[in-house]
């Protein structure tokens, strides 16, 4: 008979009942409940279609909330081991043997590791990418937690092929390794045949996992608690962040899950040139066990490997860091746990996914919230970079930024003195922790995840490259969404970085053009479409009016340089002198547009003649009128002014104290006119020039 806190982590933990399971659920589908519940529930369960399972922690507090002693042995279980590694690493350093017992230390971290289980297993594998933070030795042992764990016996494993799909292994499949393959933290891998031809890894869950995992859990948050409420300089949700940790590892647990994941990543990422996700076959796959495509494959981390083979591991790894921005920033379902077991390229020089159990979501605000940090870190804009961190949940509404905008400029100031392409992630965190733990920053849960993410697949691009920095083959991309984006936070972001103060920042638009040529997808024509479709709506009139002043500036300056040239050459001719003058300074834009243009000429997929169809419409459009008129209305205007300044006013010293309509200002230019242009009342004029 079950008591209080059984029934109650029972009914909370197992999978939601459908009409087709809510007769009879099978308890080994239950994932998050002790062995001594699954021992007291056996039945059969039938339907193809497992429901997904979900995590409650407030059934699991209830569960071992009323098992102290079970919670007090595992906690002693947990702390012990590392005491006396801590303690042999003092002794080390006291005889001066820390480089001589390193690999015994090594080996030791490792085995305290394995023997904890997969929720401390993960954190193994984070660090084993991080050859920046962890020593060589430490680094080779905790790679050995990727796919070298200690696997569980076939018989095992065998019966819980024979539970899930209904018959022995050796009658659903062609062949199927004596041994596995690998062995990682929730299962083990063999290699084996269907029956059909198909050469297929079986995954296989490994016994008692929910029993460990749920008490850690339950450990581990208890301790978030009472460092949260302990320590007041903690504004992160640690809290939070276990239970989206939580959340995550539970839907790992069901392999049913797994497969749609793999599936979703498929038809999202899928089309990627060089990325390869593997087919996942649903009539040998459960909840307990999943069948997916054999994939042959190297790690990213064994660059030697891959040289032999003529891969280029560099270029896969930049393959991932194109697909990861995509996961985050596009469509916001990402991988969380790239380790290099689960990132291998294959002998055609794909880059291959696998293990699609620990996947999470970033919304489409967190994820136009990204985008725009970039942009205005960047742009050194850090009153709009401390709203960045408003709208990404960071910071309250109600938070006094006065204080904080200075702190950040302070440390993105340093770190971006050299180029955006010197910064890496960990530079930035560490950077940013000071100021953090300074000020009322609160870190959301789902934030953990992406930066676990990003910094995992940094550490396997430094192994690959040393020097290989994220960020520089990440801005490309936020370059060609910044162009190419429909959307109003982005079109927002846009403005901000290329206008200021009223001003057109050429530079800026050069930079964005020549980064998002080097995007794999970006698409000119499609930019143009985007950029045209802005230009004309209703949120794009502050361009056009800037490009109406910009247009009869530049026309001005030409018909003016024009001008000079031919009295120059008359003048020589007829031998007045030399006739040479400076252009004016409005010819500027003019060398702008011409640079802006020979980087569209040298983007890929540049082809003029598709965008010949695009000039009838553009001439049609009321608002292209309406701008043919305002430049014409703007030179006519100039050219009036500049009549009346070289034919009609006296020459006259200018009298800067004069408050008369129609003065001069001490630089020789008009202050004002009652003519009238525009509708406006008010012509400035330009000073006219002594002979």
């Amino acid at each position: 008979m079950l008591n209080r806190g059984e029934s109650s982590l029972h009914s909370a933990l197992e999978p939601m009942p459908t009409a087709e399971t809510s007769a009879t659920v099978r308890p080994d589908a239950v994932l998050a409940r002790p062995l001594s519940i699954e021992d007291h529930l056996k039945s059969a369960y039938d339907s193809s279609e497992m429901p997904a399972v979900r995590y409650d922690p407030m059934a699991i507090a209830e569960y071992y909330s009323a098992r102290p002693l079970q919670v007090m042995g595992r906690m002693i279980g947990i702390v012990l081991p590392f005491l006396l590694l801590a303690l042999g690493l003092w002794w080390d350093k006291q005889l001066g043997q820390i480089e001589k017992n390193q690999q015994r230390r090594a080996e030791q971290l490792r085995d305290i590791l394995t023997q904890l289980g997969p929720a401390y297993i993960k954190i193994g594998q984070a660090l084993s990418t991080r050859p920046d933070l962890v020593p060589p030795a430490y680094l080779e042992e905790l790679t050995r937690l990727q796919d070298q764990l200690p696997p569980f016996p076939n018989e095992v494993a065998f019966q819980f092929i024979e539970e899930e799909l209904g018959d022995r292994p050796e009658n659903i499949y062609a062949e199927l390794s004596p041994e596995p393959i690998a062995a990682a933290s929730l299962g083990q891998v063999y290699k084996g045949k269907l029956k059909t031809g198909e050469v297929v890894a079986v995954k296989v869950q490994r016994p008692g996992l929910a029993e460990r995992i749920t008490l850690d859990l339950y450990i581990l948050r208890r301790a978030a608690q009472w460092a949260a409420s302990t320590f007041k300089q903690i504004r992160s949700d640690l809290v939070g962040i276990m239970d989206e940790f939580g959340a995550r590892i539970f839907e790992e647990m069901d392999y049913t899950q797994e497969g749609r994941n793999a599936e979703r990543f498929a038809q999202l990422y899928g089309a990627i040139p060089d990325i390869y996700v593997p087919r996942i076959y649903w009539e040998y796959t459960h909840q307990r066990v999943l069948t997916m495509e054999w994939i042959n494959g190297t790690k990213l981390t064994k660059p030697q490997e891959l040289a032999a083979q003529g891969i280029d591991a560099a270029y896969l790894v930049e393959v991932g860091v194109q697909c990861s921005l995509r996961q985050l920033l596009e469509h916001g379902f990402f991988h969380a746990d790239p380790h290099p077991g689960n990132l291998l390229a294959t002998p055609d020089g794909k880059l291959a996914y696998l293990d699609f159990g620990m996947m999470s979501q970033v919304q489409a605000p967190q994820r136009y919230g990204l985008i725009e940090a970039v942009v205005h870190m960047v742009n050194r804009d850090f009153e709009g970079l401390a709203k960045d961190y408003v709208k990404l949940e960071f910071l309250t509404p109600d938070t006094d930024l006065t204080p904080i905008i200075p702190a950040l400029a302070a440390v993105f100031s340093n770190a971006l003195g050299s180029s955006v392409a010197e910064l890496n992630f960990k530079s930035i965190t560490d950077q940013l922790s000071q100021v953090m733990y300074d000020y009322p920053f609160r870190v959301p849960a789902y934030y953990a995840l992406i930066i676990r993410s990003l910094v995992t697949l940094e550490g396997i691009a430094i192994n690959v490259d040393p020097n290989f920095k994220v960020l520089s083959k990440a801005y490309p991309y936020i370059a060609k969404r910044l162009l190419t984006d429909p959307s109003p936070e982005l079109r927002s972001s846009l403005k901000d970085l290329l206008f200021k103060d009223g001003s057109f920042r050429w530079n800026r638009l050069e930079n964005l053009l020549k980064n998002a040529k080097d995007s794999p997808d970006y698409d000119l024509n499609y930019a143009v479409d985007q950029a045209l479709n802005f230009l004309f709506s209703e949120r794009g009139e502050f361009i056009r009016e800037y490009l109406v002043e910009e247009i009869v500036k530049g026309i001005d300056g030409y018909g003016q340089m024009t001008m000079q040239r031919l009295t120059a050459t008359l003048r020589d001719r007829i031998g007045l002198g030399n006739g040479s003058a400076p252009p004016p300074a409005d010819s500027q834009n003019l060398e702008n547009l011409s640079r802006i243009l020979n980087i569209l000429r040298d983007t890929p997929g540049f082809d003029p003649m598709q965008l010949l169809p695009v000039v009838p419409n553009l001439l049609l459009r009321p608002e292209t009128q309406r701008m043919g008129q305002q430049i014409a209305g703007g030179l006519a205007q100039r050219a009036a002014a500049r009549f009346i300044r070289e034919f009609l006013l006296p020459e006259e010293p200018p009298q800067p104290n004069s408050s008369a309509s129609g003065r001069l200002n001490r630089n020789g230019k008009v202050l004002s006119s009652t003519m009238g242009g525009n509708g406006s009342g008010n012509l400035a004029l330009p000073a006219r020039r002594s002979a």
